[in-house]
């Protein structure tokens, strides 16, 4: 490099870093704080100092300088954690957004379906200004049904600049086709020329390992039809892919057999969509759920995805936290925070689970850079919560604000 070029191009990094020190700079103050990085546990006096959006700072009081002129909010000795990130959910309308941000879930991958509203949400979220949850998109959930029509879509997906892309290997419980291997592995090899990763909806173990041979990057659903093996943990471990519960999938499609507690928490029906919880409530489809022979059978196979949850976490393998929700009757945001309820039923502890939400889903869907810890350089995306999630995960509920981008959402 010429040295006038090598000086101008220092000059020029100068003043691109001068401009993005001259934003507005908040400092959140008087708060507890887990920062989702796993190196330190509660941190009884913190403080975030946040500008442009971007964490500047997040630490010990008695260590983190607040820049003179900064914005000072008191958080008055509540708990922040990361905003949760939903590693398989899918967003209908940009409006599910916020109704995702409203139960502190700040970052969404959309597995499939979005429309181009959605889409032009995600090309418009990395402002400083963004009070709404992050997505990211897969577009059409593909099934082709050969192999040169796999190659063909992963193209068309590709056109439309997804995050990710999507494939659906299962049968409804032995009601339709299953995609066979031959045509997954041409979607998957497409997909990985193409720099793009796909994630998997399945059911069956077989599926599962073999998806996981042919190069899946993300098993996006439990396995339920059986008890996991060791055949499948070590295929698992040695790829290095995460693996998503969404036990509260599962659950959504049996638990209308009556009215649900749920329907009954405050927090629940601030937010759901009143049009669903109609439906929840009909008899009618209450009777058509207790003879539905597909919702006894998830019913009756819901224990295993439990158990493989239990079994998988115990063996190291990583797992992000997902529901799959956003089809009717699975209520985005709150079911999110059930989801983290019921893998501490399942036998992981509470700070794994958290990070199984924050750090861990932020590493496995490939959104370190800028998420999923509140480290300097991130979004400052962070749930405010009147209890320790550490000591009991139920206070993940126990909202009292949501910011992103370090603006605070309407809730």
């Amino acid at each position: 490099m010429k040295p006038v070029l090598a000086i101008s191009l220092a000059v020029l990094g100068l003043v691109a870093r001068a401009g993005a020190q001259s934003g507005p700079v908040r400092a959140f103050t008087d708060l507890r704080l887990i920062d989702g990085t796993g190196k330190t546990g509660l941190i009884l006096s913190a403080v975030i100092v946040v500008r442009d959006g971007r964490i500047v700072a997040a630490g010990p009081t008695s260590s983190t300088t607040i820049p003179r002129g900064a914005e000072r909010i008191s958080l008055r000795g509540k708990i922040v954690i990361p905003g949760l990130i939903n590693s398989h959910g899918h967003v209908n309308t940009p409006d599910d957004l916020r109704t995702y941000a409203a139960y502190g879930v700040t970052t969404v991958v959309s597995l499939g379906g979005e429309n181009e509203a959605v889409f032009a949400a995600r090309s418009a979220q990395n402002v400083s200004t963004l009070d709404r949850a992050r997505v990211f998109v897969a577009g059409p959930v593909l099934t082709p049904s050969t192999p040169d029509e796999a190659r063909a879509m992963v193209a068309g997906v590709a056109d439309q600049k997804v995050d990710w892309v999507k494939i659906r290997v299962d049968d409804n419980l032995g009601t339709t086709a299953r995609m066979t291997p031959e045509v997954y592995r041409a979607v998957i090899d497409e997909a990985h020329k193409r720099g793009l990763r796909v994630a998997a909806h399945l059911y069956y173990l077989e599926d599962a390992k073999s998806l996981l041979e042919a190069g899946a990057d993300f098993i996006a659903h439990s396995v339920r039809d059986q008890k996991v093996d060791a055949e499948f943990v070590s295929a698992l471990k040695a790829s290095g892919h995460c693996y998503t519960p969404t036990l509260m999938r599962e659950v959504s499609t049996y638990v209308y057999e009556s009215t649900p507690d749920f329907f009954s928490d405050p927090l629940f029906l601030k937010h759901a969509n009143p049009a669903w919880v109609s439906v929840g409530r009909d008899p009618a489809r209450q009777q058509a759920t207790r003879t539905s022979v597909s919702a006894q059978t998830y019913k009756a196979q819901f224990p295993f995805a439990v158990m493989n949850l239990e079994r998988l976490a115990e063996e190291g393998i990583p797992i992000a936290m997902g529901t799959d929700t956003g089809p009717a009757g699975r209520f985005q945001g709150y079911f999110e925070l059930m989801e983290l309820e019921l893998m501490v039923k399942a036998g992981m502890s509470a700070n794994a689970v958290l990070r199984s939400a924050t750090g861990e889903a932020a590493r496995c869907m490939g959104l370190t850079g800028d998420l999923g810890t509140l480290e300097p350089g991130k979004w400052a995306d962070f749930v405010v919560l009147d209890a320790n999630p550490l000591a009991d995960i139920s206070n993940v509920r126990r909202i009292s604000s949501v910011w992103i981008a370090g603006n605070r959402v309407e809730r």
